[in-house]
């Protein structure tokens, strides 16, 4: 039998959720708490930690997002998802950088929720869809860029001419382009690297050997 603990201020849904996982077979809801003091206190007091926490984040006396990894310094083997009314970008990072296992919306059916916790104690990490789209999002925002910027090959050929000193004329004759299509190709290539000029392309190409 799995251990549930709850964390969760509004005792209408606490005690829903404690009467939602009494009818689980194999999920047992040993822990109730209305407060971060009290889970905390439980948890220090040598009570044996439970296999799964449902925390929520606005809490009368801590925020949950602070609370996610106090418990997992005192007990490192449970599983914690947050079950909250907030959505926002901010709080479902920390969230996941805290060590949240799953992040599910307080909407969220009972059904929902009893097999997120499943899922949760499988390995897995579950997501009311919305939050799902979000995360993908931030991980989008926080990717690292491509190692070369997504520069052509023309590109590529123009950043090693002006790494080399050729100027914008130079290049033109060069590479038989009119000087308005060097320019173009130019203001390509900063926006890409995300410098402002010449010589911020420059030193970037040198830095991080791109040409």
């Amino acid at each position: 039998m799995k251990t549930l603990w709850l964390l969760e201020d509004h005792t209408p849904l606490r005690e829903t959720l404690r009467l939602v996982f009494s009818k689980d077979p194999e999920i047992t809801c040993n822990g109730a708490f209305g407060n971060a003091g009290a889970l905390l206190g439980a948890l220090e007091g040598g009570t044996p930690p439970p296999d799964i926490l449902l925390v929520d984040i606005g809490l009368p006396d801590a925020s949950g997002l602070d609370v996610i990894p106090r418990v997992r310094a005192l007990a490192p083997a449970t599983r914690i998802v947050v079950l909250t009314v907030y959505e926002d970008d901010d709080k479902i990072f920390r969230a996941i950088c805290a060590g949240a296992s799953g992040y599910l919306l307080k909407g969220s059916a009972a059904e929902e929720i009893v097999n997120s916790v499943r899922e949760a104690l499988s390995g897995g990490a579950p997501m009311t869809p919305r939050i799902a789209n979000r995360v993908l999002t931030l991980f989008t925002q926080f990717a690292p860029k491509q190692a070369d910027y997504g520069l052509s090959d023309r590109e590529r050929e123009i950043l090693r001419l002006i790494v080399a000193g050729r100027t914008n004329k130079e290049l033109a004759a060069e590479l038989d382009l009119s000087i308005h299509t060097v320019d173009t190709y130019l203001r390509r290539i900063y926006s890409k690297l995300e410098v402002h000029n010449r010589s911020g392309a420059v030193a970037k190409a040198f830095r991080e050997k791109l040409a």
